[in-house]
């Protein structure tokens, strides 16, 4: 039943049978590589804070960031993630754990140094110890 049928009436019917004819040949690259391009390995930056870095690499990479080095209970938190390999949950979880308890520290560190953080936070604590009392008192 499969009998070659003409199709030349079709307007562009084939243009891809010739490969010449093809508008990606020949092959360009998008964008273009770049020839002048220098392809060693970057200088390494020195350290001056601690950097945490995956057990399954060697070192750490040529250039890293220092802005935010591990300290407190957020910092020890890491340490104990970075000590377990990428594949385990438990290293995902750990650092989730991490930014969580950083966020609490920087809360607190806040509070520790503006007066008017600490009086946001005396009158949010104030507020919720009122209301405690009050559902308390309309148990009783």
């Amino acid at each position: 039943m499969n009998q070659a049928t003409d199709h030349s009436h079709i307007p562009d019917w084939g243009v891809d049978l010739d490969p010449a004819r093809r508008p990606g040949v020949p092959m360009e690259r998008t964008p273009p590589r770049l020839e002048s391009v220098h392809r060693d390995r970057p200088a390494q930056q020195p350290h001056t804070v601690e950097v945490l870095h995956s057990i399954e690499r060697l070192g750490i990479t040529p250039v890293f960031g220092t802005s935010v080095p591990p300290s407190g209970v957020s910092g020890w938190i890491r340490r104990r993630a970075f000590r377990r390999s990428e594949s385990d949950l438990r290293h995902w979880m750990l650092l989730l754990l991490a930014d969580r308890v950083n966020v609490v520290e920087g809360l607190a560190d806040d509070v520790r140094r503006s007066p008017r953080a600490r009086a946001a936070a005396f009158g949010v604590a104030g507020a919720a110890l009122a209301l405690w009392m009050l559902r308390r008192r309309r148990r009783a």
